[in-house]
């Protein structure tokens, strides 16, 4: 009988140890390019969820976004941190970021063709519910996320952090199937106040499910808590984490989440 006691309590000790959260290198490709993915989920949580796809900063796909889809499966969603500069690479420096970003810009179609094949990865997962899924993005990851909005992506909900305001392509009322939220920081030098008002109001105009939060006090990539690294060593005084912004931020995308994916 202690024998049997025994064996039953290794193993329930053996499968607790082994659930929690998973993670998961993936390969994919579009169009020749082949992209290196970050899969993250908790095997504890029962049955199929939504899945999160995660749009890496213009430094490209690093530790800060596979750290998102980490802190979104401790959430209950299935998280992808995707690729979109291909094979996984990212810059050591902003002038390699900035040819990075412009590039994937200039060649949307190939980027919007590496986003669906992303996308088309995550619906795949078996934790997944294929008809929940949501966007989130850093930086030039947010422009992204929101570009695909504007495209009439079919997704959920669309949430950009210390994002760049896409005004492309142009929008018209009922286009936008995705809640979107936008969350920048009140001190962000990058953003010029009029180009701000306008994709407010051009956003506003095209679907109802629209929120541009402002947070005070806050820079450029204050979800990324290197930017201060980044701040000193390339002189970027607009570089700065704020733990406080960003928890906010995190609140409030969760907020959305829980509305859109209960529909």
């Amino acid at each position: 009988m202690r024998t049997l006691l025994s064996f039953i309590l290794f193993f329930s000790m053996a499968a607790t140890a082994q659930a929690g959260i998973q993670t998961q290198e993936v390969q994919y490709s579009s169009g020749g390019a082949k992209l290196n993915g970050y899969l993250a989920w908790d095997d504890a949580v029962q049955g199929k969820r939504p899945g999160v796809l995660v749009v890496h900063e213009w430094w490209g796909h690093n530790e800060h976004a596979r750290e998102r889809a980490r802190m979104l499966a401790e959430l209950g969603y299935t998280a992808l941190a995707v690729d979109m500069y291909g094979d996984g690479k990212f810059a050591d420096h902003p002038e390699k970021a900035g040819e990075f970003m412009n590039a994937a810009f200039k060649d949307w179609k190939g980027s919007q063709a590496k986003f669906n094949a992303a996308k088309k990865l995550l619906q795949k997962h078996p934790t997944v519910d294929r008809k929940h899924i949501a966007s989130i993005g850093f930086c030039f990851g947010g422009a992204v996320s929101l570009r695909m909005a504007r495209e009439g992506a079919d997704l959920d909900a669309v949430v950009a952090f210390h994002s760049a305001l896409p005004t492309e392509p142009p929008v018209s009322k009922g286009k936008v199937k995705a809640a979107v939220l936008v969350l920048n920081g009140s001190e962000d030098a990058w953003l010029d106040p009029k180009a701000v008002a306008a994709f407010k109001q051009e956003m506003s105009t095209a679907t109802q499910d629209f929120k541009y939060l402002t947070l005070a006090g806050a820079r450029h990539s204050y979800t990324n808590k290197r930017a201060d690294d980044f701040s000193k060593k390339f002189k970027m005084d607009n570089l700065k984490y704020n733990k406080q912004a960003d928890k906010r931020a995190w609140s409030a995308m969760q907020t959305l989440f829980k509305r859109v994916f209960a529909k």
